[in-house]
């Protein structure tokens, strides 16, 4: 079927749905007819609040068992450090301190801080990483679901204030001026931890790999002589693939969505990216991918995209070309960058 003719405008859902959809459910890495070729292991572990799917080849299968194992372990290292569940992580040290005292943070944590700072200036303030604040919204499994009441809401709302962290790289140490402030690394940390598992393998020489965690890839080399295959998932159909990306070289494909962690309160559909002057979530759009050959590039700008709305949205990605991008609207209308659009293949 012919592929829609128009470049970075909107396209009917009809019209999209003939060759793609986005990656807004956990990617999938489709598999490839199989060849004699250099050896392959995958493997998968429960990671960063989701499952981690890890593709690697190349040398003895014990060889790869030691380098994916290696991987995974520094990617365990960075995600217990950089947790708010964990009670005992450097990042609750800083929130359990907030209104009392600087904390001393391990480099690793400073950087992504240093981030996310970054990214709340270049983002104009969409992207915050303070509204860990906003504690009264509950999407984790098991909880019930409530929405907040606006008096509640507008107490958290006085918290949520990226001025309000500061950072002593010199010192190593980190302070949360105000009590009752807190961070929230979900947006900003989980892609740095996912490239610190690529950097692993690429240390043991593992030139071939692929790493998914939750929706987002990263990748490197190819597939066994052939180009990875990356699923594209509709947000409200999350279980059907309607198209793939083939992938190789070195890249990033990073998905946000409101499909994974919401409930439903009076009709509509309450998620988990929360806007930082509202205190409610997103009303843009309900997905979006980003491609790109860096995670610094892409890190972050999920959210900011679904926070900031589509002429924000449309108006970043016409500065940053080396950006591509697809957004999906709960209209079912669905938007792309010209090379997303190029590069996305029937499923078949």
């Amino acid at each position: 079927m012919k592929r829609p003719a128009l470049t970075g405008a909107a396209l009917s859902r009809r019209s999209a749905l003939a060759w793609a959809l986005p990656l807004l459910a956990s990617a999938a890495a489709l598999p490839q007819p199989a060849r004699a070729m250099a050896a392959q292991r995958r493997d998968s572990r429960p990671l960063l609040g989701t499952r981690v799917d890890m593709v690697a080849e190349g040398g003895s299968a014990v060889f790869l068992a030691e380098a994916m194992d290696s991987a995974f372990g520094e990617m365990a290292r960075l995600s217990a450090m950089m947790s708010r569940y964990e009670p005992e992580s450097a990042l609750s040290r800083i929130n359990q301190a907030a209104g009392r005292s600087a904390v001393a943070v391990p480099g690793e944590l400073m950087a992504v801080l240093q981030t996310g700072l970054a990214l709340h200036r270049r983002t104009e303030g969409w992207f915050d990483m303070t509204v860990g604040a906003l504690k009264s919204w509950r999407f984790e499994p098991g909880q019930h679901g409530a929405v907040p009441s606006e008096a509640i809401l507008s107490h958290e709302r006085s918290l949520v204030d990226a001025a309000g962290l500061r950072l002593d790289p010199a010192a190593g140490r980190a302070h949360l001026l105000r009590p009752g402030m807190a961070l929230d690394l979900g947006g900003v940390a989980k892609l740095p931890i996912l490239a610190a598992g690529m950097r692993r393998l690429q240390d043991w020489g593992v030139a071939n790999a692929l790493i998914n965690g939750g929706g987002d890839v990263l990748y490197r080399g190819r597939n066994q002589g052939r180009p990875w295959r990356v699923g594209l998932r509709d947000p409200r159909r999350p279980q059907q693939v309607l198209g793939v990306l083939d992938l190789q070289g070195q890249g990033v494909l990073a998905a946000s969505g409101d499909y994974e962690r919401y409930f439903i309160a009076d009709g509509q559909r309450q998620h988990h990216i929360l806007s930082p002057r509202s205190g409610r979530p997103s009303q843009g759009a309900c997905g979006v991918s980003l491609w790109a050959r860096d995670v610094d590039l892409v890190n972050g700008l999920g959210a900011a995209f679904m926070l900031g709305g589509h002429g924000y949205s449309r108006e970043y990605l016409g500065r940053t070309p080396e950006l591509q991008a697809l957004l999906v609207y709960p209209d079912q209308t669905v938007w792309a960058t010209s090379d997303m659009q190029r590069a996305l293949r029937p499923w078949g």
